[in-house]
């Protein structure tokens, strides 16, 4: 029967109850890492000096190697550390990140603690949008929201050519649905209609399309049902922009009615702004295009798409 050392049988990888064996092995393995680091030495150099191949030393530092005791002995003598200091390091920082991650989580049940009753549903579908499960397919479906004049269509446009992606109206699909323009689609179901109407379109829009940059009405946040539909299923982001420039853009596009009566209209716009400008900020990206350039606003879309996908 073969013998041991005092030290190989008294030692074996640690079970915490607080910790899974990948948990421990990922810590082991940073601790490691950091040793050699500060030795200057390569993990090359290392592999060879403690006989253990370079393969197993790399999967050891990644965290993803079950390595034997015989071979972490070989690699604790070439760094100069007892196998008892290598664990008892792993174990403390393991014992440190624990603490910080319930103060975290205090932290965050504190908080949530304080919400009144109306917002914790608002909390609770943040959370799950943030960091469910449908995050990553939430991010493939790109929504522009924002009033007439933020830029949305044209920057919308250039977004998905540049992506390869489909660009889709919601308004052009609710003409498309009904056979009939928005006017008369308002002129005949009335406000609540339409916008039945507009939800139905979405969702179907939604299922029809795993990768897309959709642009919607204005209007969308104020019914919030089909908002929250919007929000737990693209990624949404508020082109923001002053009311005097979306009343510039509109004219530019050739929309002279907000000239008529100006004053009247410009007031009407600043109250829409400042009662849609909540339901707005529940985006999950605002991008302020005031004062900008198309190829400046698209160049901060794009890096807020960028931001959240790391």
């Amino acid at each position: 029967m073969a013998s041991h050392s005092p030290i190989e049988s008294k030692l074996s990888l640690p079970n915490s109850p607080q910790l899974s064996g990948e948990q421990f092995l990922a810590t082991l393995g940073t601790r490691v890492r950091e040793l050699r680091n500060r030795r200057g030495m390569t993990r090359k150099t290392l592999a060879h000096e403690s006989d253990v191949s370079e393969r197993h030393l790399a999967q050891l530092e990644s965290g993803e190697g079950n390595i034997s005791i015989l071979l972490l002995r070989r690699i604790a003598v070439v760094l100069s550390v007892s196998l008892e200091e290598l664990f008892a390091a792993s174990q403390r920082q393991d014992r440190q990140d624990d603490r910080q991650h319930f103060s975290q989580k205090q932290t965050i049940f504190r908080f949530i603690e304080r919400l009144p009753s109306h917002r914790l549903e608002e909390a609770a579908a943040r959370l799950m949008r943030d960091f469910g499960p449908e995050q990553n397919l939430r991010l493939a479906r790109i929504a522009l929201i924002g009033l007439r004049g933020a830029g949305k269509s044209t920057l919308g446009a250039k977004l998905a050519a540049e992506h390869n992606v489909s660009y889709i109206e919601l308004d052009h699909e609710i003409e498309k649905d009904t056979g009939m323009p928005l006017a008369e689609i308002f002129s005949l179901y009335g406000q609540s209609g339409y916008r039945a109407i507009e939800k139905r379109t979405l969702e179907r829009v939604v299922r029809a399309s795993d990768r897309a940059v959709i642009s919607v009405g204005g209007g969308i946040v104020s019914e919030k049902e089909t908002y929250d539909y919007l929000l737990g299923h693209c990624y949404t982001i508020w082109l923001k922009a002053q009311p005097e420039e979306h009343m510039s853009r509109v004219i530019a596009q050739g929309d002279f009615r907000a000239m008529a009566g100006s004053d009247r209209a410009m007031e009407d716009l600043r109250g829409i702004l400042e009662y849609r400008e909540p339901l707005y900020r529940k985006a999950d990206t605002i991008v302020d295009t005031s004062n900008e350039s198309v190829d400046e606003s698209f160049t901060k879309l794009k890096a807020a798409l960028e931001a959240a996908s790391q």
